[in-house]
């Protein structure tokens, strides 16, 4: 195994192991294919770093979830529902910038190559890191997170840079391993919020900004181009924009459904950020430090069922199976943490959370599979769209949707409310999933 813990064959240059395989197409038929020998390896180094940056990606994302009400309440005075509003917008803010400037980076990227772009990228979220630590007032906190959000999309490139250097068969394994450096990172981020905000919430964006610069540098001498001049392909400012590239989509069968599924699935699925800590805070009394600490559980269990469990469940089960046994977890965990009455029935449904882990790198890999080499970048950066803008809604959705039941004036006064609402979404999306899946006829 290399460091990254990718076998080396799956980034050999050469060999047959290095021979993308053309892969039938979602629907059986079509002519989508991937074609042509990868003329360049990236080494162990580099893929550690592609997988250190989604790290951080998600350190940045998670850091601030345990500090956001502190925060919020150190630039403003407001009660636990304001406070709670006011957070869903931050991280609407953060989507919404994701989604207009994804599709312009995986395009970019296509065009220029993932090093510069994914450099430039880490490069953005230090100094987004520095901003944050020094905003002034809730103003300065909307524009950091909008930052962020423009600096974030490096997940797009590194998603394409670990295409660029997989074979299709062995995507759906090499994205679980992204898939676990995300979980890692909801590990130490809310970990990392949560501890070091008890010497000031601005405290952990410090400690980030080194780390990211730190990163700048590691990238600047271990990553090496993998886009080759054949698979480069002009900028398009049609194919650059996130309602563009929907319309791209469409010449590749099967990617639109799969898409939608994403989207609803995205949606339902930000009620987590857009509540976890008011939640933990109005029904438990946690502190910061307790939603760190269970925020940091989560990103384990996530984390160890994406980086350990994803190979051998697609090797037993196939995609689509183990797609659908991570939507089920997904019904049943929103569920349960509404009915939770405390920290131990939580953990235990965090358990049978931990599968909704494979939903998001087999949609992927499903979708990756029928896009040609020149096109992955555009690809990430329209999935990264659409996940954006339904994460984008969904905090918007679920954080109003929490205070208004937080109110006296309603007529349930719960915080569960929210749950049950995320769990009837989730069994649509699991029963739209069912719908139009594809068949696995890939070879």
């Amino acid at each position: 195994m290399s460091p990254s813990g990718l076998d080396a064959p799956t980034f050999a240059s050469g060999g047959a192991d290095a021979k993308r395989k053309p892969p039938v197409p979602i629907d059986g038929a079509g002519a989508a294919f991937h074609t042509g020998d990868m003329t360049k390896a990236a080494s162990p180094h580099a893929v550690t770093f592609v997988l250190i940056t989604v790290f951080l990606d998600m350190v940045g994302f998670g850091l601030i979830m345990p500090v956001l009400p502190s925060l919020i309440q150190d630039v403003g005075t407001m009660s636990v529902a304001e406070a709670t509003r006011i957070g869903g917008w931050m991280f609407a803010a953060f989507a919404l910038t994701q989604f207009v400037f994804s599709p312009l980076m995986g395009n970019l990227s296509d065009r220029f190559g993932r090093r510069p772009l994914l450099l430039l990228a880490v490069f953005g979220l230090g100094v987004d890191y520095l901003f944050s630590a020094l905003a002034p007032t809730v103003f300065w906190l909307f524009v950091g997170r909008a930052i962020a959000g423009l600096c974030g999309s490096s997940y797009v490139i590194a998603n394409a840079y670990i295409a660029d250097v997989t074979a299709p068969a062995d995507r759906a394994r090499a994205f679980g391993l992204v898939g676990a450096a995300f979980g890692v990172g909801f590990v130490l981020g809310p970990a990392i919020g949560g501890l070091l905000g008890h010497f000031g919430p601005r405290v952990p964006f410090y400690v980030a900004a080194v780390i990211s610069g730190l990163n700048l540098i590691y990238g600047w001498f271990v990553l090496p181009e993998t886009l080759t001049d054949a698979n480069r392909r002009p900028f398009d400012w049609r194919r650059a924009n996130p309602f563009g590239t929907f319309a791209v989509f469409q010449r590749y069968h099967g990617v639109l459904p799969m898409c939608a599924v994403l989207g609803l699935y995205f949606f339902a699925s930000a009620i987590y950020p857009a509540i976890w800590p008011f939640w933990g805070a109005t029904k438990f009394g946690w502190d910061t430090a307790m939603i760190g600490v269970s925020l940091a559980a989560f990103g384990i269990i996530t984390a160890v069922f994406q980086g350990f469990v994803t190979g051998p469940a697609v090797a037993r089960f196939g995609e689509v199976q183990v797609c659908l046994i991570g939507m089920i977890s997904a019904v049943i965990a929103a569920i349960g943490y509404g009915l939770a009455g405390g920290l131990f029935v939580v953990v235990v449904f965090m358990l049978v959370h931990g599968p909704e882990g494979f939903v998001h790198p087999m949609l992927v890999a499903i979708m990756s599979k029928v896009v040609p080499d020149d096109a992955q970048g555009e690809l990430q950066g329209g999935i990264s769209s659409v996940m954006n803008i339904a994460m984008l809604l969904g905090t918007i959705f679920f954080s109003q949707l929490f205070a208004y039941f937080m109110e006296a004036g309603a007529p349930v006064q719960s915080p569960n409310v929210a749950f049950y609402a995320a769990a009837g979404l989730l069994a649509g999306v699991l029963m739209l999933f069912a719908a139009v899946k594809p068949r696995e006829a890939y070879v």
